[in-house]
């Protein structure tokens, strides 16, 4: 009798250790991974653009650190968790000054929904002044 119930108590510990590892963030972004300014004027500016990322997970999602490819490339992203099925936003900044021609940066965005990192890009084309 006490096997019988010490087996049926260590099936029951297994299947909740199992089913509490399930549960997880998930980041994914609502659009596309990659965002194309096409031509730009380096006399214009700065320009940005907000990626909307989802938790599709069942956990909320923590983005710990969003990191740049280079100093001309600015993140900016919500600093709260994000809630199961809700959604925050990285905006991403770039400096087109001296840079003329095309360009391609990454972000690398470090959260507990992936392991690594989620990579966004954007790209363009700088006119000179």
């Amino acid at each position: 009798m006490k096997r019988i119930l010490f087996v049926i108590m260590l099936v029951a510990l297994t299947i909740g250790a199992v089913s509490a590892q399930q549960k997880e963030a998930s980041i994914t972004v609502t659009e596309s991974e990659t965002h194309d300014f096409g031509d730009i004027k380096e006399a214009d500016g700065p320009v940005s653009h907000t990626f909307t990322v989802i938790n599709n997970g069942e956990l909320p999602l923590v983005i710990s650190r969003v990191v740049a490819s280079c100093g001309c490339t600015t993140p900016n992203w919500t600093k709260e968790p994000i809630a199961p099925g809700k959604t925050g936003d990285i905006k991403v900044t770039y400096d087109p000054t001296g840079r003329p021609n095309q360009f391609a940066k990454t972000v690398n965005v470090y959260s507990n929904g992936k392991t690594g990192s989620y990579v966004l890009t954007i790209r363009g084309n700088v006119i000179p002044k």
